[in-house]
């Protein structure tokens, strides 16, 4: 390669080729992968988005709620190189086999195969069997018993098991291994690209496609995958929004063969072509009802359509709930499928001890100090995290600085929060250093976060099946947990609901508590109202994303999803500019109803004065 000089003379260039990759090379045969390729450089500090991830809208300068809010001084370092593994090393989660033999699995279909009973059993590679062990992952779990062998003969799964029952190995160890010991042949040209019709050599063709609803389940799947697939060369690759494109983007081209996405992101890098799944033969889905539930069935309808159609794919469904209208949907999806339910469909498990506490709004503060002192003069701090549930943004972030100012070592996470902030927060509370997580339901769906022993509802869910995955973050690989609910006389709703659950589960339940069930026989509200397939966001504000690379406009995501549909962030994210369909048409919410317990003003609902 050669370059020309000022002078008009040539001379030879020093910079490498780029490595081309036109043929594709199996896993096996690439040169083993050493643990430095998965080790991420994480520079830490204040973003330079011009505009908030929530704001006052206006063209390509929201200020975004929270840029001025004080740093926490607990994980807040000021070194912005400060690495998070220097808090202490990680407690290894070692799932705990026994506590799952008593619970029962049903498998429905046609000719199901036989359940396993050790990994030993399992007709695997060298490479995976070696780093089940490296995991420590002694005993399958119910749902990995039946759901493993289904996978890796070839069928498609449509598994419902409940928290922390071990979902993501169930669906990563039949892709992986399906990978390493069937390569397929790929197009010496490149991926192919079936909206133009003509190979495209910049599109990435993973074999293996996993979708997630969040981008802290998407890079906990990764982190996970990472680990099963050490030293076996496979290439695995995560995207999610929130975060520039241009490096994931970067990793794409370097090849892959395991790809975690979300969905907006994902559709977003089709759309330009960056991304074909063509060549896909595995399909996993994790979460499934909650995307499809959430308003991204568009969204994966759109991504099934570039990939084969079910029969030349497989196709792997797995969540904590199934409920009847999203098995119907789910449905299209899959061919000649084994339908699992490891214990009772969309039930909390009887090792989380659940208590329920009759609470006035203005009280729920000092009874949660007292909480959390006593909890500590238990000796129940430390590597023992608590996980504390709120409703709003506004809610985790004023309730964080509060537990500061109680002496309580407390950090927040929420859709507002920049990707490295939360990811640092999680960082510092799985390592112990703040041992105190306040947090929306960002991370109530699919974390798995390690030694959580108590999970505090400070504000309940409007529905059951939120309380059941807000609780399953305690109570997870066998371990015992304890999950406290504040109930005022709001949450009247969800009272039959919960007294159902409970009873389900063995719990004793207040007196008081029935009477509030006997008063509200229908229940809560059942699932998300939506509109447009969109869920309703009380607290959006104009031009959210729109000033974050400055092509401005758009409103901000829905809810806590910050990887919504490309349409949701509105604006840009990375010079590209996004469909806002949330752009122009927004409406004032009325003032948050939780504002005077977290100690706000009542603000004006004119769209100038909304932050």
């Amino acid at each position: 390669m050669s370059a020309r000089t000022w002078n008009g003379s040539y001379s030879e260039s020093t910079h490498p080729p780029r490595p081309s990759r036109r043929f594709y090379q199996p896993p096996q045969t690439r040169n083993p992968v050493s643990d430095a390729f998965y080790d991420s450089v994480e520079r830490f500090g204040r973003s330079t988005r011009g505009g908030g991830a929530r704001g006052r809208g206006g063209r390509g300068g929201g200020r975004g709620r929270g840029l001025g809010r004080p740093m926490n001084p607990v994980f807040n370092d000021p070194d912005p190189f400060w690495d998070a593994d220097d808090l202490g090393e990680e407690e290894p989660a070692e799932p705990n086999g026994k506590a799952y033999d008593d619970v029962p699995v049903e498998a429905t279909g046609k000719d199901v195969p036989e359940p396993v009973t050790s990994f030993s059993d399992l007709d695997i590679s060298e490479a995976l069997r070696l780093n089940i062990t490296r995991c420590k992952y002694a005993k399958p779990t119910p749902i990995q018993r039946y759901a493993i062998p289904v996978a890796m003969t070839g069928r498609d799964v449509m598994a419902c098991a409940q928290t922390g029952s071990g979902k993501t190995a169930a669906f990563c160890f039949p892709i992986i291994n399906g990978i390493l010991t069937n390569p397929h042949s790929r197009s010496p040209n490149g991926a192919f690209d079936g909206r133009r019709g003509y190979p495209n050599s910049r599109a990435a063709s993973p074999l293996a496609l996993i979708l997630a609803p969040t981008r802290e389940l998407s890079c906990q799947i990764h982190e996970e995958a990472n680990k099963f697939s050490r030293e076996t060369g496979l290439k695995i690759v995560v995207a999610y929004g929130g975060a520039p494109m241009s490096q994931q983007l970067r990793n794409l081209e370097r090849g892959v063969d395991i790809l975690v996405a979300t969905p907006g992101r994902l559709v977003d890098m089709m759309e330009r072509s960056r991304v074909s799944l063509r060549g896909v033969k595995y399909l996993a889905l994790d979460e499934a009802d909650r995307m499809l539930d959430m308003g991204f069935e568009r969204q994966v309808r759109t991504i099934l359509e570039d990939m084969p159609p079910p029969g030349k794919r497989q196709t792997m469904l797995f969540s904590a709930t199934f409920p009847a209208e999203i098995q119907g949907l789910a449905s299209e999806f899959l061919s000649n499928y084994i339908f699992l339910s490891a214990g009772k469909v969309g039930s909390s498990t009887d090792r989380i001890d659940q208590k329920v506490e009759l609470v006035e709004d203005p009280g729920k503060r000092d009874f949660l100090r007292k909480l959390l002192q006593e909890q500590a003069a238990n000796g129940s701090d430390g590597k023992r995290l608590t996980l504390v549930f709120v409703e709003t943004k506004r809610g985790a972030d004023a309730l964080e600085h509060w537990l500061m100012r109680m002496g309580f070592k407390a950090v927040a996470i929420h859709g507002d929060k920049e990707q490295m902030e939360r990811e640092r927060a999680l960082k510092s509370f799985k390592c112990g250093r703040t041992p105190i997580l306040v947090a929306t339901d960002v991370a109530s769906r699919g974390l798995d976060i390690p030694n959580v022993s108590h999970v505090i509802n400070f504000d309940l869910p409007r529905n059951i099946e939120h309380y059941v995955h807000r609780i399953g973050r305690t109570g997870r690989a066998g371990k015992s947990g304890l999950a406290t609910a504040f109930f005022t006389a709001k949450n009247a709703p969800i009272a039959k609901d919960l007294v159902d659950l409970m009873k389900g589960a063995n719990q004793e339940i207040p007196p008081w508590l029935n009477g509030y069930a006997e008063e509200n026989p229908y229940g809560g509200d059942g699932h998300y109202r939506r509109s447009n397939g969109y869920r309703n966001n009380n607290y959006s504000g104009g031009g959210g994303y729109g000033g974050g690379y400055g092509n401005g406009g758009g409103g901000a995501a829905p809810s806590y999803y910050d990887d919504y549909p490309a349409a949701a962030n509105g604006g840009s994210d990375n010079n590209f500019t996004y469909g806002a369909s949330f752009d122009g048409g927004y409406y004032p919410p009325p003032p948050p109803p939780a504002a005077e317990n977290y100690g706000f003003e009542q603000l004006s609902i004119g769209t100038d004065d909304w932050a």
